[in-house]
């Protein structure tokens, strides 16, 4: 029956298996998949690392020699990781998988990345090491001494330990000076960035700031494990003690710890206190050699004045008297005064053998041959000198010539100029009179258009068509009834004049006759005569 069942009608065939969609069946293996791996290890091999995403996450695979899972680190906890991926590193990972249902794989989220044991961790070392060192970052050339007398010492440590307080104790006891405490951690996450920050920050002190610029710098650590003693190990901290400027001093665990930063900084100590004893030396030594070399000082300068004053009494025994010195300078004195006398005379005879021989070769002939040369030179200068101004006389004749005919040209010239300007002058004149009279003409065309405005806007026009204005005493309008009381005294303008009247009472008509007009407004309250009740019939108020 089953077979001749299933082969009637495969499309209709009926199922007790319970039907999935495809988003149903991909989050039921999610869920299963994460409760059932919610928390595990898987140790492998980074493969396909790349360095974090633009978005902060990081991306990567874990394999061994028979598979592969994909791995993902979100942007939070790889800024948490106490070791960066890198490609070929063998890591114990801790975290949970899940699937990603869009493309049906599954990965696993890494929480905790750690390398595989201290063999991985030495292998890292040496390979970071190796890298270092060929950048030149560990040569001996770049290391520099320390100063012998440091006046501030900057130290790099975490200050709730019992290493800054080795060091202070250590100082204060051999040379006391000032020290500089940049706090830090020196452990866990965090903790290199910190302290090639507080490097940085040492060298990045300048003259003018308040806190003072260390002469040396040590960066200190008590002992620990491999993982404890990990932050001095990031290149970070490698490279910012490799650039430091101030002499650095490594002090990071015991003698038999070795870390990266003791290959670059220039000096390193075995121990934080030995960091200390290799910065400051022993006053109290140097005050016993300070004395000790004063006491030579003072020795050696004695024997050098004695010294000094024996080679100078035996020179003083070996120099000659002074009549000894001073006896052939006297005698070649004698002699050059013996022989100035001769001297002189010799020299006068000479003088007038000269100055016959000059005397004889002058003669009157040829002193008077040439001042007439002289004079003929200076009569020939004389003549050019006429000449001269002769010529400068004419030139000036003729400019005075050209200038005066100018002058003479100029009132004609004058005079047609001022002539057109006439004409210019009455031709705006004219311009301005026509312009004038336009604008009067516009002027008076637009206060006549007002004016139509105005009286179409005029109260007046009302009064024309039967209607009035009634003011009270104080030529204020009325617009009510009920602001009007029986006896107030009104003032009513028609078109033709105004009237004065007096108010009556509400509903009461008032008495016939003729009303009283006022051609022009009346300023004033004016009280109307009450006329005398003859006929005993009821009062009615006047308009008058």
């Amino acid at each position: 029956m089953s077979s001749t069942f299933a082969s009637d009608a495969p499309g209709n065939a009926q199922s007790n298996l319970t039907e999935f969609s495809v988003s149903e069946l991909s989050g039921s293996i999610k869920r299963t998949v994460e409760n059932t791996f919610d928390h595990v290890r898987v140790k492998g091999e980074i493969s396909g690392y790349r360095g974090p995403h633009s978005s902060g996450h990081a991306y990567f695979s874990l394999k061994d020699d028979r598979a592969r899972i994909d791995a993902v680190v979100w942007k939070g906890t790889f800024s948490r990781l106490r070791f960066r991926p890198e490609e070929g590193m063998e890591v114990i990972a801790t975290g949970k998988v899940t699937t990603f249902p869009g493309s049906s794989k599954y990965q696993i989220v890494i929480e905790n990345l750690e390398p595989a044991g201290a063999g991985a961790l030495m292998a890292l070392l040496e390979e970071r090491r190796r890298k270092l060192a060929a950048e030149g970052l560990f040569d001996q050339n770049r290391k520099r001494p320390l100063p012998y007398l440091p006046r501030v010492i900057g130290v790099v440590t975490s200050p709730t330990g019992a290493v800054i307080r080795d060091i202070l104790h250590r100082i204060t006891d051999r040379f006391p000076v000032h020290v500089v405490v940049w706090p830090v951690k020196v452990q866990g996450e965090g903790s290199g960035e910190e302290v090639a920050a507080a490097i940085r920050g040492f060298n990045a002190v300048g003259p003018g700031s308040p806190m003072p610029r260390p002469d040396v710098l040590i960066v200190a650590r008590g002992g620990g494990s491999l993982e404890d003693l990990w932050s001095f190990n990031d290149e970070i901290v490698v490279r910012a003690a490799a650039e430091s400027d101030i002499p650095l001093i490594s002090a990071v665990g015991h003698e038999t710890d070795w870390t990266l930063i003791d290959h670059a900084a220039d000096v390193r100590a075995p121990t934080p206190t030995g960091a200390a004893e290799m910065a400051v030396p022993v006053k109290a030594d140097l005050d016993a050699q300070l004395s000790n070399l004063s006491a030579r000082l003072r020795a050696s300068a004695s024997r050098q004045m004695d010294h000094r004053r024996q080679a100078l009494r035996a020179l003083m025994r070996a120099l000659p008297s002074l009549d000894q010195l001073l006896a052939l300078p006297r005698r070649r004195f004698d002699e050059a005064a013996m022989g100035l006398g001769r001297g002189l005379e010799r020299t006068t005879i000479e003088k007038r053998r000269s100055f016959e021989r000059v005397s004889a070769g002058l003669r009157l002939e040829l002193l008077t041959s040439r001042m007439q040369q002289q004079r003929q030179a200076l009569s020939d200068r004389l003549l050019r000198a006429d000449r001269c101004v002769e010529r400068l006389l004419l030139g000036e004749k003729g400019r005075i010539a050209r200038l005066d005919a100018s002058l003479k040209a100029l009132p004609a010239r004058l005079s047609g100029q001022l002539q057109r300007e006439h004409q210019n002058l009455a031709a705006l004149m004219r311009q301005a009179d026509t312009a004038i009279s336009h604008a009067l003409s516009r002027s008076r065309a637009a206060v006549a258009s007002q004016d139509r405005v105005l009286q179409s806007l005029s109260y007046k026009n009302v009064l024309q068509r039967g209607y009035a204005v009634v003011r009270d005493a104080g030529e204020r309008p009325l617009t009510r009834a009920a602001g009007v009381l029986p006896g107030n005294l009104l003032s009513i303008e028609f078109a033709d004049g105004r009237i004065a009247a007096i108010s009556g009472e509400e509903g009461e008509p008032p008495e016939s006759g003729p009303a009283v007009v006022s051609p022009t407004p009346a300023p004033q309250k004016r009280k109307a005569a009450k006329p005398e009740d003859t006929s005993g019939a009821p009062k009615q108020g006047s308009l008058f």
